[in-house]
């Protein structure tokens, strides 16, 4: 094997998002911490979304996260891409611009120096992509590989998007398809075609910045990237925070095909279980098969942004999204909250 030909995801227990601390956990973690009142942060960690948001003036926000997680690809620059797209994505889900970003990364010592400096490159070029910059970061040795960026943005303070604002009636659009994390774990066995893993790899390259530049032009309630704790997770915690009910449309959601093959015969990761067991109990299935719950409960790795959008915009959003996203969805409504489940599959 040549030098630069390290398999990556060999050295890591855990692919991408799917190595993310379940939420129900992440909750507890969390419970009992002070949490310091400032009339300008808009968005603190106390409201599980996806970055915080502090006022600096009338006419500017900064939106700061940071993500990070071990190879979900063997080859480093495609991994750098991928982990690059992802930390950005929770600043676009903000409705804001990423502009500086801090390299964090974790190596063996024993990782080839090409290897590490086609990770950083493959971070470098999406970062460049999205129309910011990178001005230095954290290194540190560790037996298991890992990398991602702390991203900083810009927003208007009246302009930011959080998970938390759904209104009943509000339209839920959807822009990628899902079963990301099933054909990664596929992958680690060598069960994906690579047909399929090459649009994996893909949809987790691709910014979700045609996505958030399309919507900043309409009334967006609510909005949220699908990553770890899939679209079920992520959709509870938009339900729980907005005091609605969601009714997610199964047949309008787009499921990529061998992902759906590999879930009927049980290649699942991880990551799955955990966020089955944290947003089952508010979810009605209804009559919804097993399978498709798998793909719903799947953990994404730099997937799609959910977005609530006001009824009246829904139509010409859509029509906008189609063609710069890659996949357009329309699938699903925002309720009234009536007690008990937060879910409804139909």
């Amino acid at each position: 094997m040549a030098e630069n030909e390290v398999k990556l995801t060999k050295l890591a227990k855990c692919a991408g998002c799917g190595a993310k601390v379940g939420a129900g956990v992440l909750s507890q973690l969390l419970e009992g911490l002070q949490v310091h009142r400032d009339p300008n942060l808009l968005v603190g960690f106390d409201k599980s979304d996806d970055a915080s948001v502090y006022k600096v003036s009338d006419e500017l926000a900064l939106v700061q996260t940071v993500d990070f997680f071990p190879p979900i690809a063997d080859d480093p620059y495609l991994f750098g891409q991928i982990a690059a797209t992802n930390a950005l994505s929770d600043v676009y889900a903000m409705g804001g611009e990423p502009k500086l970003c801090l390299n964090i990364m974790a190596i063996p010592e024993s990782m080839p120096r090409e290897a590490v400096h086609q990770l950083l490159r493959g971070g470098y070029d999406k970062v460049y992509e999205a129309g910011a910059m990178i001005t230095g970061g954290h290194s540190i040795l560790d037996d298991e590989p890992k990398y991602g960026l702390a991203v900083t943005g810009f927003v208007h303070p009246d302009r930011v998007l959080t998970n938390s604002g759904a209104r009943p009636g509000d339209v839920l659009l959807f822009t990628k398809p899902l079963g990301i994390g099933v054909l990664t774990t596929a992958a680690k066995a060598d069960m994906a075609s690579p047909e399929s893993l090459d649009l994996a790899h893909r949809l987790m390259t691709t910014l979700n910045k045609s996505a958030r530049d399309a919507m900043v032009d309409f009334r967006v309630h609510a909005c949220t990237d699908v990553t770890g704790f899939g679209m079920l997770g992520h959709a509870y915690e938009m339900a729980q925070g907005s005091d609605v009910e969601i009714e997610l449309s199964v047949k309008e959601i787009d499921f990529i095909p061998e992902a759906g093959e590999l879930a009927r015969m049980g290649i699942l990761p991880e990551g799955m279980y955990r966020n089955r067991t944290y947003a089952e109990p508010g979810v009605d299935a209804g009559d919804t098969p097993l399978w498709q719950q798998d793909l719903l409960y799947d953990p994404q790795t730099a997937g799609g942004l959910l977005m609530a959008v006001d009824p009246a915009d829904a139509e010409a959003l859509f029509a906008r999204l189609q063609g710069s996203v890659p996949s357009a969805q329309r699938i699903g409504m925002v309720r009234p909250y009536r007690g008990g489940k937060r879910i409804f599959l139909r």
